[in-house]
């Protein structure tokens, strides 16, 4: 009899942050991937979170069959495209992150200004499973995007605290976009107790991996529903606190070139400002993904 088949090693390169979340994934082009080496790639993502390939060469094609890989993806939202021109440039499913103004407008989202810690389109019932953020210039500082893991976060958590969100839920608002800006349409909230948006699970468990996480959306206008608003923020300041924390992140630096994956599901993200008057372009697509639960 021949020796049982073994698994043979993937033809990558896994190269971890040594932080609390990510890895980099080297010797590989994105764009050429076979099912099995598609398959290790994926569980690698499960595990870091966070994947970094650097010195990528992708059309805007290349980039959306690379992100439907992983499933099917949403089209831009509203924030995206609301008063934002050269359309022509992208497709439907393709954001574009721009501080750039040709012609008068700005040529894609979100401008220079500090992204604060959020998960992406939390305000909707089904929130993007993960985001692909690829780069196409960058600015020679600044812009950097940093990661938090809300699976050890919340592991991490003082049981007090822990106690008061057991169960509970949130409101996560619809009105203001992670740059701090008023979306087209939406008022401004007075009272975060009416404010629009949907609402999920504090502690949400991952569908693929069992893991549980803190999910909590944004701090800005946030509702524990069903909690009187003075105690509400003084929990969500706390959670917020402990979540800060840099023990439970990891910071990239961007380079032309690079593509990052990550997990909505148990990751926060922010982004640091940047000069305005330097060029920064990312095109990012959108997973779609399931109710929190």
């Amino acid at each position: 009899m021949g020796d049982p088949a073994t698994k043979s090693d993937p033809p990558f390169e896994v190269v971890p942050t040594g932080a609390a979340v990510g890895a980099e994934i080297r010797g590989l082009d994105v764009r050429t991937l076979d099912d099995a080496t598609f398959l290790a790639l994926r569980q690698e993502w499960l595990t870091h979170k966070v994947l970094l390939f650097r010195g990528q060469s992708m059309s805007d094609d290349d980039l959306v069959a690379f992100s439907k890989r992983f499933g099917p993806l949403d089209l831009a939202p509203a924030s995206a495209t609301d008063n934002v021109g050269s359309q022509e440039k992208s497709r439907p499913d393709i954001w574009i992150i721009s501080n750039v103004v040709e012609d008068g407008k700005p040529i894609g989202a979100l401008g220079s200004d500090e992204a604060e810690w959020h998960t992406d389109m939390s305000y909707v019932d089904q929130p993007p499973m993960a985001s692909v953020l690829y780069s196409l210039e960058i600015p020679p500082s600044g812009g950097d995007t940093s990661f938090a893991n809300m699976v050890t976060a919340l592991d991490a958590l003082p049981d007090d605290l822990r106690a008061k969100i057991e169960g509970r839920i949130a409101n996560h608002d619809s009105s203001y976009t992670s740059v701090g800006e008023l979306r087209a349409g939406a008022e401004p909230v007075t009272d975060v107790t009416k404010a629009p948006g949907a609402r999920h699970p504090i502690i949400r468990t991952h569908p693929e991996s069992g893991e549980k996480a803190l999910y909590l959306g944004r701090r800005s206008n946030g509702w524990i529903v069903d909690m009187d608003r003075a105690e509400n923020e003084a929990l969500l300041d706390a959670l917020w606190a402990h979540c800060a924390d840099p023990r439970f992140s990891w910071t990239h630096q961007w380079r032309k070139g690079d593509l990052l994956i990550w997990d909505n599901r148990s990751l926060n993200h922010k982004r640091e400002a940047f000069d305005p008057k330097s060029r920064r372009v990312m095109h990012r697509c959108q997973i779609k993904g399931d109710t929190p639960a």
